[in-house]
């Protein structure tokens, strides 16, 4: 007997139609547009919406509201930090699951068949018409939004350096059956500008604080980061805070004041260095 994730599994139909209804949202959402401060603030993983055309992909309410459909608590904290910070906030509108949107398009993780050891029954033995029918739909137009703000911003600053970009993201307590120490992670490539002196003030307020770590920023975990602000010189900086100090509105509120604090201390002293 066909079993009940199969059955929701997204019929050969679904794979050429459009994907999301005239009613149903957009791939990104926009925060506080008219925000003073020039930072962009990301939220990558901040949805578990999947539209009607792809079912459940095959999986049940509980496992969509685990960390594989999107990242606990991150959205929380984004959308408080934009209003604490007076700053323009982009959301991810849709699921990781769907498509992953900070993985590079030829990255094996980009449409998971398989997430966290869960697998994934409407991701599998997919068509190219299909995977380019999500990447065009929800990938291309989250990131281009983000390029066209990120452009924007620059031009009215009148340069990249006057200008942060800052993704924020969270990581689960256990991965693979081993404890994660870390209260907050700092990911990081080769632009130290934001993240040296964000690592040592959070450092400095007792916290347990991963430098590249639980992933690394030089990796392809950041891929929206490197995208969008390596290309133009924009200091950046992706922050992941462990889930189980979020997922609560309290919780996500004590960090983003915390947060609010320490980036307010780094880009200030960033816009008022000596090169400035």
């Amino acid at each position: 007997m066909e079993s009940t994730l199969e059955a929701e599994r997204p019929a050969p139909d679904h794979l050429t139609r459009e994907l999301l209804a005239p009613d149903e949202q957009a791939p990104y959402e926009r925060l506080n547009e008219a925000g003073q401060l020039p930072a962009l603030l990301l939220c990558d993983h901040a949805s578990a919406f999947i539209p009607r055309a792809l079912g459940s992909l095959g999986l049940d309410e509980t496992q969509l509201a685990r960390h594989i459909a999107l990242d606990i608590g991150a959205a929380d904290v984004t959308r408080r930090l934009a209003e604490r910070l007076d700053a323009p906030a982009l959301l991810c509108g849709f699921s990781r699951l769907i498509v992953d949107p900070n993985r590079t398009l030829d990255a094996p993780s980009l449409i998971p068949e398989v997430s966290d050891g869960v697998p994934v029954p409407g991701n599998r033995d997919l068509l190219p018409a299909a995977r380019s029918a999500r990447i065009a739909t929800f990938h291309q137009r989250y990131h281009a939004e983000i390029e066209l703000e990120l452009d924007a911003m620059i031009a009215r600053a009148g340069a990249p350096d006057a200008v942060a970009l800052v993704s924020v993201h969270s990581f689960t307590p256990v991965m693979e059956g081993r404890e994660r120490p870390w209260q907050v992670g700092i990911l990081w490539n080769r632009d130290p500008r934001l993240p040296v002196p964000l690592i040592a003030r959070l450092r400095a307020l007792g916290l347990t604080v991963g430098d590249n770590e639980p992933y690394s920023g030089r990796h392809k975990h950041g891929y929206t980061v490197h995208r969008h602000a390596e290309p133009h010189g924009v200091p950046n900086v992706l922050i992941e805070v462990r889930q189980d100090l979020i997922d609560t509105h309290h919780g996500a509120e004590e960090w983003a004041v915390l947060l609010t604090s320490t980036l307010r201390e780094v880009l200030a002293e960033l816009w008022s260095g000596p090169e400035r």
